[in-house]
């Protein structure tokens, strides 16, 4: 007898993925940081009984039943799956890696209660507010395309994480030097750091920023999955989520009454896989550096 939980189990091996040429010595960090990404996996719990399991588990739940109360008979019964089911929610929440919460049991308490604040509706853009600058974005004059096939499967809240279609690591590379090299352009504008918001990956800042979001950081990419957080105009929002480029962050939202830890503005972006796909990505960048700092400028990967 076997039973399954969790329709979905997803490891992706850097084996799997051609290995990049070799490069000079330069960039020998970049590969080092390279053998550690695209590690992202999420487990099902699964349980398998053969004829002596069986009987075993039968005459222990008859066991409990004869001789404990009923209500506490009922408890263990009930409380075995629960802890079977925590126990791998829990490895899940690890298999994530590193994010803005610590990869701890402290932290894990706090992602199970952030996860009943999650939203409903990740794929619905949030309304604009009119006293805010800029008045409207940038992407709706740009012809985004469609994405190319389903939507990846997506996991967690801090951190969050695609499952599948990590992206090519090329791509990868060429973003992260892409973001290094408009800051080194533009020293008195922007500056790369380690995330502020993710505690891990590369983010872009801006320096003196129109919108403040943890220190002005405008975007920032995941080493694990090549996938990207960033804050963009609600205008921008729907477009990305009409061509499926991304999604909102599950806690992108603002309550009344309760103070969330990221703003309502807050969307992930899918790894981009080709070159196609990171001249897309580096435009919606540019998008979220317009929405900080209502300035057109651009960012390439070329």
């Amino acid at each position: 007898m076997s039973l399954s939980i969790a329709p979905t189990e997803t490891i992706t091996s850097l084996s799997l993925i051609p290995d990049l040429n070799e490069e000079s010595s330069e960039h020998s960090s970049e590969l080092e940081l390279l053998k550690a990404s695209c590690v992202v996996q999420q487990r099902p719990i699964s349980v398998t009984l053969d004829g002596p399991a069986i009987f075993i588990l039968a005459l222990g739940v008859v066991l409990v039943i004869h001789f404990l109360d009923s209500f506490l008979a009922e408890a263990v019964v009930i409380l075995i799956p629960i802890a079977l089911l925590v126990h791998n929610d829990y490895h899940n929440f690890l298999s994530l890696g590193p994010g803005g919460t610590p990869s701890t049991v402290q932290g894990y308490i706090r992602i199970t209660y952030l996860r009943m604040l999650s939203l409903r509706d990740p794929f619905t853009a949030p309304t604009p507010d009119p006293s805010r600058v800029p008045k409207m974005g940038v992407l709706s004059g740009q012809t985004l395309p469609y994405r190319a096939g389903p939507r990846p499967l997506v996991a967690g809240i801090a951190p969050q994480r695609q499952l599948d279609q990590h992206g090519s690591r090329r791509c990868y590379i060429a973003l992260r030097r892409a973001m290094e090299k408009l800051s080194a352009q533009n020293p008195n504008k922007f500056g790369t750091e380690r995330s502020c918001l993710e505690k891990h990956g590369l983010a872009l800042f801006a320096r003196h920023p129109l919108q403040t979001n943890c220190q002005g950081e405008i975007c920032h990419v995941h080493d694990s999955d090549h996938s990207m957080h960033m804050s963009l105009h609600p205008d921008d929002i729907k477009e990305i989520l009409q061509k499926g480029w991304g999604q909102r962050h599950p806690l992108a939202w603002k309550g009344r009454f309760i103070q969330m830890p990221v703003s309502q503005d807050f969307v992930m972006i899918y790894a981009p896989r080709d070159e196609m796909e990171l001249e897309i990505v580096c435009k919606i960048i540019s998008a979220a550096i317009w929405y900080t700092l209502a300035e057109d400028i651009t960012m390439n990967a070329k």
